[in-house]
């Protein structure tokens, strides 16, 4: 059996992190900045601070793989949707945020969803000309989905969309069902989630979910698949994830390390019903 300190493996633990993209956009007061400010700085607050646009750099590693992560909080009020628009489109990803709480938010992701289609489109168009000229997408010499930045008009694999349904802590207000969410994305292309930032509710999950999908994106624009979007949409790229580990609660209540959200056992319980809501609930 080789050593752990091979120069084979030597080499892949230095390799240098494999960057990618993600732009997080939505309605006003959905809480794009509270599920990005729990992923970085694992912070939450209840005060809205309306967001023009902020960024931010992490590194996680998935699959063994470490990532850099670019994220780009961006501006959910109409007024300034125009510059969302004209600047953050070259993501390799887009993170879609609407309120359980609010029908309206979830309608809002009509208009972020249009512009993502449209740049998925010039995506495409690249990659055909990319083929014509007798290139791969991931050739060197050819345009690449690797490159950050705002500018999009190079890239050439489309764009990975996830819907989080936020804030699914606050059941008794919920105006949006699970179901309901779940079928808005389906029928757009769309993985879904719901997350709950004050709770710490899928969170990690949902990027590392994004991520997978990023880099299935790339394995097919490398294999030469040419509606590599429309096999990221299928149903069965990505398995059931289930917001609560299991085994993170034992039979007294105690938490387990790492153990993330409501502690169900321990007077935490979100719905109704046996086992609470989150029993029920699988995310795709």
């Amino acid at each position: 059996m080789p050593s752990p300190h091979t120069p084979s493996a030597s080499m892949a633990s230095q390799q240098p992190p494999v960057p990618i993209s993600i732009t997080i956009c939505g309605d006003g007061g959905c809480g794009k900045s509270s599920i990005t400010l729990r992923l970085v700085r694992s912070q939450w607050t209840s005060e809205y601070d309306p967001t023009i646009e902020d960024s931010y750099s992490i590194t996680r590693r998935i699959d063994g793989i470490v990532y850099h992560l670019s994220l780009t909080d961006t501006a959910g009020q109409e007024e300034y949707r125009g510059m969302w628009a004209s600047s953050n489109l070259g993501a390799d990803a887009f993170l879609l945020v609407y309120d359980i709480t609010s029908r309206d938010s979830l309608d809002a992701l009509t208009y972020f969803n249009d512009l993502i289609d449209m740049e998925a489109e010039t995506r495409l168009d690249n990659a055909a000309r990319a083929r014509r000229a007798g290139l791969s997408p991931s050739s060197p010499t050819s345009p690449s989905s690797y490159d950050g930045g705002a500018g999009s008009g190079a890239k050439t694999i489309p764009p990975v969309k996830i819907v989080a349904g936020n804030k699914c802590d606050l059941q008794e207000s919920r105006q949006v069902p699970a179901a309901i969410g779940l079928e808005w994305a389906r029928r757009r292309g769309c993985g879904f989630m719901e997350t709950s930032a004050r709770l710490e509710v899928n969170i990690e999950e949902t990027f590392a979910l994004i991520v997978r999908r990023v880099v299935e994106g790339r394995r097919l624009a490398e294999m030469g698949v040419t509606d590599a979007e429309a096999n990221m949409n299928s149903r069965g790229m990505t398995k059931p994830l289930t917001p609560l580990p299991p085994g993170s609660d034992d039979e007294k209540g105690s938490r387990g390390p790492g153990a993330r959200g409501p502690n169900i056992l321990n007077g935490g319980r979100v719905g109704r019903g046996g086992g609470g809501f989150w029993r029920k609930l699988r995310c795709w």
